[in-house]
């Protein structure tokens, strides 16, 4: 009886995973299950306290953007040094993160987990203890994606600050035994990503750098950052959007629905996975929702901004 009851439970498990297929990185693509696609979702607003996202973090917000607007990935963007982020508060915002990460592994899906820190190189003693425990807590969980730095200003360095960040990190996650994927960040808010692939991390597997871009800035989005991901592509390097936004690269203004549609074109065509900024009510052009919605889901169109139903579209007719 027992083993028979065992088996079932192995049965079930393997069932309810069935959509968590392993990502792995091969040349400059993130395979899903070890075959070409890409994932389409949304990222969520930072955790920091009184901030206004963190309300968000919640089961019943990932079982709606699961089952009503078809997305795969969610990103949580625990912040890190500004008021009432981790630093200050690490318990409130490691929770807020493990309640998505909860939550995307009892739905099927997949989770960035990202240090959204513009200078996580100063806070590198906290991140390795921050992904440390999550590795070795959620290890086995093909769920997870790890995020190790939020676009790096302009006064960080890739050589000297951003890559030997990275490689002491990642090296503490895969100690752990963790083989999940690991985004590197790269300069100039993760828009350098040809500099970085000239320059890239060897020695691990899985390795994977982050690409934003906002389709209404004149500074970060058209053709010339498509032509620099294109570069970084054919140096051999894997790309994920892990933030990308419809507006202007400060989070508001108006929607740009062409420039996004280029871009919308350009990450399928060459298979990238991404999300969008962000899960949100605040009265900004990035936000999805409308301030004051409910929290839980369940929103309807009048719910969404012009940016949301626009990204809601997307996602939901996502296919690769």
């Amino acid at each position: 009886m027992t083993f028979i009851v065992a088996a079932l439970l192995n049965a079930f498990l393997v069932i309810s995973n069935a959509e968590v297929l392993p990502l792995t990185v091969s040349d400059n693509q993130v395979l899903i299950g070890g075959k070409q696609g890409s994932l389409s979702g949304m990222s969520f607003f930072w955790t920091n306290d009184d901030w206004g996202g963190s309300k968000f973090y919640n089961k019943q917000a990932v079982e709606w953007l699961k089952n009503d607007w078809k997305a795969r990935v969610l990103r949580g963007a625990m912040g890190i040094e500004n008021s009432g982020g981790y630093l200050l508060d690490a318990e409130n915002n490691k929770a807020r993160i493990k309640t998505l990460v909860d939550a995307a592994i009892e739905f099927d899906m997949y989770c960035v987990v990202d240090w959204h820190d513009n200078y996580a190189h100063l806070h590198k003693d906290a991140a390795i203890a921050f992904f440390e425990e999550m590795a070795r807590f959620y290890i086995g969980k093909n769920n997870l994606i790890f995020e190790l730095f939020n676009e790096p200003q302009d006064d960080v360095s890739y050589t000297n600050d951003v890559k030997p960040y990275a490689e002491e990190v990642i090296k503490r996650i895969r100690d752990t035994g963790s083989t999940n994927v690991i985004l590197v960040g790269s300069t100039h808010w993760d828009q350098d990503v040809e500099q970085a692939a000239a320059n890239k991390i060897t020695g691990y597997e899985n390795i994977a750098y982050t690409l934003h871009f906002y389709a209404n800035s004149i500074n970060n989005a058209g053709q010339d950052m498509r032509d620099r991901a294109t570069a970084a592509l054919k140096n051999h390097t894997a790309l994920f959007v892990s933030e990308w936004g419809t507006v202007e690269a400060n989070g508001d203004g108006p929607v740009n629905a062409e420039e996004t549609k280029a871009w919308v074109d350009f990450m399928k065509a060459n298979h990238l996975s991404n999300c969008n900024w962000s899960l949100n009510d605040k009265a900004e052009g990035a936000s999805a929702l409308k301030p004051g919605v409910r929290v839980d889901g369940q929103w309807t169109e009048s719910d969404l901004t012009e940016s949301g139903k626009l990204v809601r579209e997307i996602i939901r007719t996502w296919s690769d």
